[in-house]
C-alpha cells in the first residue's frame, strides 16, 4: 500500500512539474493551461525507408523490396549488417540536439511495426505476439534525448501489420499477403501493439501523443484505389476507435491522433467523437498556402471543438515552407515537417551526401550490366550508412533560416562571410525571402492545387532550396556549383564586407550562349554597372569579363546582380 502511494505520489509530481500535454478544446495545452503550438520535424526514413529516401524509387519503392535488392547483392546476413548500421547512425542523440537547438518543440517518429513485432505470418502461434526489443529500445532512447531537450515525441504508426493502405511505398505494403484492412489477424496485431505502447509510455510526460495510423488509403467501397472518394470509411473508424480503447485501459494520459483515409484528408462518415483527448491530424502536400486549401481542417476544428494538426507537410521549396508557417501561425496550427535526412536532399535540414560508389549499385540495379561483387557493394552500402551519422551530413542552413527566422523577419543575412577583396561563388547570394535575397520566376511547386504548376523550383537540385536553379560545376575553379537557368528580371543579392571605401574591380565568371546584359546595383537600387557579356558558345564554356570603378564603402555592402537576358550561368565574381 505504501509503495503504491508512493508510485502515485512520484506521478503526480512528475506531471505536475512536468509539460505533459492534453487537449483543451480547441487547443493543445499542457499542465500548466498553456497553449502548445507544436513546431516539429518527422523523421521520416529511419524506422521505415522509403525508395525516394535511398534513390530506389525507380525499381524498388517499399522498404522490403529495397532490403530485397540489398540481399540480392551482399546476402541475407550482410542486408542486416547494413540495417543495424543504418539505424544506429540514422537518429542519435546529436541529431536531437540540433533539432532542439534550431527552434524545434517535437519531434513525430515513424515506426515500422516489424521492429516492435513479428508479422502474423512469422508469429510462432497464431493470436499470439512477439514482442522485439529493437523498436522498444530505440523509442527509448529518443524518448530520453527529448526528454533532455524539453521537446515532444509523438509516435506515429507508418507502417502498420499488413500496410493501411495502397500506396505501398508508406507503409511497405507487400500486395502478395493480407492487408490491415484484409485481415483480422493483422488488425488485432495492431491494437495489441498500440496497447503495448500506451503501457510503456504511459507515465512519460514528454510523449505528445499517439498519432495511431498514418495516412491511410484505401479504396474500402469507392472507385479510388487511395481513398479519396469514400464517403463512410466505416472500417477506418472502427478500426481507430478500438485502439482507442486499447490505449484507454492502460493510459488515460495522451493525446490521441487520428487521421482521415486518402492519405489523412478524407473525414468523411466521422462517427460522433469517441474521446475527450483526442485530436485531427491533416497532410498538405504541393498545394497553395492559404484558408481554401485548409478549410476542411479548420472546419473540423470549429464544428467538434478538437484541436487539428498538420501531422506531416514538407518536400516543396524554401518560399512555400515560410508560406505555409506563416499560415499555420495565423491559424494556431502545430505542424510536422516531413522529413529530416534523405540523400541527394535539397528540401529537409540534412542532407544524406551520395557517393560514387553507391551510385553504381544504384545504376547496376537500375539498368542491369556487369554485377558489383559482394565486397564493392558491401564497402558502398556500409559507407552510406555511416554517411547518415550526424557528424557526416550536411545541415541546410538554408531551410531552417526559411522555417524559423524567414517567417517574421523579412531581412536577409549572409550565406556565409565575404570579405573583398576576394572572391564570391553565386550560389553563395544571401539568406532571406524571395524577393529580399532573390528574384527567381519558378520558385514553388503546386501541382496538386493546379497541374499546371508542378516546378522543381531549383531544377539543378543542388547546394539549396530557394527558387535560385543551381548546377554542378565543371570550371577550373568553383565551389562545385553555379547558378543557371537564369531568366530576365531575375537577380540575386550578396552581402560583402570591404576593407576598404574605394573603388574595386569586379572579374565576373559566367558562360552564355549568347550575347547577354547584366547589371550591379546595391540593395536600394542604386545603378552600379551595365555588363556586356560576349557568347561563350556553350552552356558551360566559361569566361571572364571585368568591370572596373565600383564603389563600395568600408563596411558592409549589399550587391544586386541582375540578369537582363535568359540564359546566363554564373559561377563566382572576384573583388579586386
Amino acid at each position: 500500500m505504501k509503495r503504491t502511494l508512493l508510485i502515485s505520489a512520484l506521478l503526480l509530481s512528475q506531471f505536475g512539474t512536468s509539460q505533459l500535454l492534453k487537449t483543451s478544446g480547441s487547443k493543445i495545452i499542457n499542465d500548466k493551461g498553456e497553449n502548445i503550438q507544436l513546431r516539429g520535424l518527422g523523421l521520416g526514413g529511419w524506422m521505415l525507408q522509403e525508395g525516394y529516401m535511398l534513390k530506389t524509387a525507380d525499381f524498388a519503392g517499399p522498404q522490403y523490396k529495397i532490403k530485397e535488392k540489398i540481399a540480392g547483392l551482399i546476402g541475407e546476413d550482410g542486408m542486416k549488417e547494413f540495417y543495424k548500421a543504418y539505424l544506429k547512425n540514422g537518429i542519435t542523440k546529436q541529431d536531437i540536439d540540433f533539432l532542439a537547438k534550431a527552434g524545434f518543440n517535437s519531434i513525430r517518429l515513424p515506426m515500422h511495426y516489424n521492429l516492435y513485432t513479428l508479422p502474423i505470418e512469422k508469429e510462432p502461434v497464431k493470436g499470439k505476439d512477439t514482442w522485439l526489443e529493437e523498436g522498444f529500445t530505440m523509442t527509448d532512447n529518443l524518448l530520453q534525448w527529448c526528454r533532455e531537450n524539453k521537446i515532444y515525441l509523438i509516435l506515429d504508426l507508418h507502417a502498420a501489420p499488413g500496410g493501411q493502405g495502397n500506396d505501398a511505398n508508406i507503409s511497405d505494403n507487400d500486395t502478395s499477403k493480407p492487408s490491415l484492412w484484409e485481415s483480422e489477424e493483422n488488425q488485432r496485431k495492431t491494437i495489441a501493439l498500440w496497447r503495448k505502447l500506451a503501457e510503456r509510455y504511459k507515465d512519460e510526460a514528454w510523449i505528445g501523443g499517439y498519432d495511431i495510423i498514418n495516412e491511410p488509403n484505401i479504396n474500402f467501397t469507392g472507385k479510388n484505389p487511395n481513398g479519396t472518394d469514400e464517403m463512410s470509411n466505416a472500417p477506418l473508424w472502427k478500426l481507430q476507435k478500438e485502439i482507442t480503447t486499447a490505449i484507454r485501459e492502460v493510459d488515460k494520459n495522451h493525446i490521441i491522433f487520428i487521421e482521415g483515409n486518402g492519405w489523412g484528408n478524407n473525414y468523411n462518415g466521422l462517427p460522433s467523437i469517441w474521446d475527450d483527448n483526442m485530436a485531427f491530424s491533416f497532410h498538405k502536400y504541393w498545394n497553395y498556402n492559404d484558408d481554401k486549401t485548409i478549410q476542411f481542417a479548420l472546419d473540423l476544428r470549429k464544428k467538434h471543438n478538437m484541436p487539428i494538426w498538420l501531422g506531416e507537410t514538407g518536400e516543396n521549396s524554401n518560399v512555400w515552407f515560410t508560406e505555409l508557417i506563416q499560415l499555420l501561425d495565423k491559424h494556431t496550427i502545430g505542424y510536422a515537417f516531413w522529413p529530416m535526412k534523405k540523400i541527394d536532399n535539397i528540401a529537409g535540414i540534412a542532407n544524406v551526401k551520395t557517393t560514387p560508389e553507391y551510385e553504381k549499385l544504384l545504376q547496376y540495379w537500375k539498368n542491369g550490366g556487369e554485377r558489383p561483387s559482394k565486397e564493392y557493394a558491401q564497402k558502398a552500402l556500409m559507407q552510406i550508412a555511416d554517411h547518415y551519422r550526424f557528424d557526416n551530413v550536411e545541415i541546410k542552413k538554408d531551410v531552417i533560416d526559411a522555417m524559423f527566422r524567414q517567417v517574421t523577419d523579412a531581412s536577409t543575412k549572409p550565406f556565409k562571410e565575404h570579405i573583398v577583396p576576394g572572391r564570391v561563388f553565386a550560389s553563395e547570394y544571401d539568406l532571406g525571402r524571395m524577393g529580399s535575397a532573390y528574384v527567381d520566376k519558378d520558385f514553388i511547386n503546386l501541382w496538386v492545387s493546379d497541374p499546371d504548376k508542378r516546378s522543381e523550383w531549383n531544377s539543378g537540385q543542388q547546394m539549396r532550396n530557394d527558387g535560385v536553379d543551381i548546377y554542378l560545376c565543371n570550371d577550373k575553379i568553383t565551389n562545385r556549383y553555379y547558378v543557371g537557368k537564369t531568366e530576365a528580371g531575375e537577380w540575386l543579392q550578396y552581402t560583402i564586407t570591404a576593407k576598404a571605401d574605394k573603388n574595386y574591380l569586379f572579374q565576373i565568371r559566367y558562360s552564355s550562349r549568347k550575347a547577354s546584359k547584366i547589371k550591379l546595383e546595391t540593395a536600394s537600387g542604386k545603378p552600379l554597372a551595365t555588363v556586356s557579356l560576349s557568347p561563350t558558345g556553350k552552356k558551360e564554356h566559361w569566361n571572364t569579363v571585368s568591370v572596373k570603378n565600383i564603389h563600395l564603402r568600408k563596411g558592409e555592402n549589399k550587391i544586386r546582380i541582375i540578369f537582363e537576358n535568359d540564359g546566363v550561368n554564373l559561377n563566382y565574381f572576384e573583388v579586386k
